[in-house]
């Protein structure tokens, strides 16, 4: 199916299920940017609309109601999306709607909602880096459930131990997250550098090999 016919078909069958103020936000708040995120970020990413839903109404730390632009809720995880314009939520904003956001977004993660946000100048002018972003959010919560799953899956999470550690990554960092010997992190390393995804860097007059650096092919991976 094509991207404008699923849509459609997804869209009134959330606006059928929905009514009152509930399917009011739904037919004013799914504008523009949010139909640009789904065509040019979301579906090229996933391929379809499943257990994503619309101006999905949760509360704030006030007791009010509050509708995020995508709630994501698949089996077992949850994920508020929101695409931000640059005039509603930074040139038009006060400090008050300002810490009112903040706080807001505390909160939700409190109870159990990550946030990710998207600039819509983004969605617009730069949507491949979007994808890139998204498929790396995604990635956490959709372990890959092919036959080499869990070399696939510790290479992923040595690369986002690399990005955490912000600077180079040592066979030492890696021997104590995966509570492995000195031998077994150096292969890991090698093989990563092999592909491309981490850089060599010597280290003192000796030129051994003792820590690595990312790639942006490494990020891009992600």
């Amino acid at each position: 199916m094509s991207f404008r016919n699923d849509h459609e078909a997804w869209l009134t069958r959330h606006k059928t299920s929905r009514s009152g103020e509930r399917r009011g936000r739904l037919e004013r708040g799914h504008l523009h940017g949010e139909t640009a995120f789904l065509r040019d970020v979301w579906w090229p990413v996933c391929g379809h609309l499943e257990d994503l839903h619309p101006e999905y109404e949760v509360m704030d730390w006030r007791g009010r109601s509050y509708f995020a632009d995508f709630m994501w809720k698949p089996p077992g995880a949850q994920l508020i999306i929101e695409i931000k314009g640059y005039a509603a939520h930074v040139r038009d904003m006060d400090r008050s709607k300002y810490c009112h956001e903040l706080n807001r977004e505390t909160f939700l993660h409190a109870m159990g909602y990550p946030v990710i946000s998207f600039a819509y100048d983004d969605v617009e002018q730069r949507p491949e880096l979007c994808q890139s972003l998204l498929r790396m959010v995604l990635s956490r919560y959709q372990p890959n459930s092919s036959a080499t799953s869990r070399p696939v899956m510790a290479e992923k999470e040595l690369l986002r131990l690399a990005v955490q550690q912000a600077s180079c990554i040592r066979p030492v960092d890696v021997s104590r997250h995966f509570g492995i010997d000195h031998r077994t992190a150096v292969g890991m390393l090698k093989k990563l550098s092999a592909k491309g995804l981490l850089l060599p860097k010597e280290r003192g007059k000796t030129s051994r090999i003792m820590q690595y650096i990312l790639t942006q092919e490494a990020l891009r991976s992600l």
